[in-house]
């Protein structure tokens, strides 16, 4: 499994979600840069172009994957984790395998129900259309954008082009659709560790997201009791990319929880 590195000090994990790549995430690195030092790891999972699908089969197959390259990379060193979308199941995952390991866990519009039907989901909603930013943009980038955006801008579209189209383009569909035929863990990992997970936890989700919600993570947060929850307005699932200067304020608190965590287990 392929992992990009930048920087120096405390690992982070970055986990990016199902049908893009590490470059989604990517927004995030100046606020972890600036509010250092961290030691970033971008893991590239099984459909893209740097990690091909192999043996995967499954979801948990995509968790033992993610479990033992960062056991290679780190060893037993602790780090921290952090999930957008499917990566946040995969995040919640390495969190409760590696429980005595982790320094800290971030999820970002992350996945906390597998099953679809499951999903406590909020209609789709668009708050404001621009149609001039969207003007002569080739039909096919226009539809992506669209099918995600809450608040339509110039902005958003080239945060689009920019972070999520170029990992939508290189993803290998077979892969994907081999994952989706067995996507849900087998069991939640609250549940199959049901003892609380009391590192600093950020829960970070879009009050218009339609595809993952924000009332299933709500049902877990008892399991977290050093959990912030923040749900921001004007954002769908591309939380960090619709409200970047209030996701990189909860972001850059959470990191200050997870180096005094570092400090005190130092």
């Amino acid at each position: 499994m392929h992992i990009e590195e930048r920087g120096a000090g405390i690992p982070v994990v970055m986990i990016h979600g199902f049908g893009v790549d590490h470059r989604i995430m990517l927004p995030l690195d100046p606020v972890l840069a600036a509010h250092g030092p961290w030691r970033r790891l971008y893991v590239s999972l099984p459909w893209t172009a740097r990690t091909p699908l192999g043996s995967v089969r499954s979801s948990e197959d995509v968790a033992g994957a993610v479990r033992d390259a960062v056991r290679e990379r780190l060893g037993d060193e602790p780090f921290a984790v952090v999930g957008s979308s499917y990566g946040g199941m995969m995040a919640r995952r390495l969190a409760h395998d590696l429980r005595d390991q982790v320094l800290g866990l971030a999820t970002v519009a992350g996945l906390w129900a597998g099953e679809v039907d499951a999903r406590v989901l909020p209609p789709r909603t668009v708050l404001r259309e621009d149609p001039a930013a969207l003007t002569g943009v080739d039909p096919v980038v226009a539809s992506g954008y669209r099918a995600m955006a809450v608040v339509e801008s110039a902005a958003g579209l080239d945060a689009y082009r920019r972070f999520v189209q170029p990992g939508e383009d290189d993803a290998d569909q077979d892969a994907l659709d081999v994952l989706r035929a067995r996507y849900p863990f087998d069991v939640e990992p609250e549940d199959a560790s049901p003892e609380p997970f009391t590192a600093p936890t950020l829960v970070l989700c879009g009050r218009q997201d339609h595809v993952v919600g924000y009332a299933d993570a709500w049902r877990r947060l008892d399991h977290y009791p050093r959990a912030s929850y923040v749900v921001l307005d004007a954002a769908g699932h591309n939380v960090h990319l619709d409200q970047p200067r209030a996701t990189a304020a909860a972001l850059a608190a959470w990191l200050d929880e997870v180096a005094v965590e570092a400090a005190e287990r130092s």
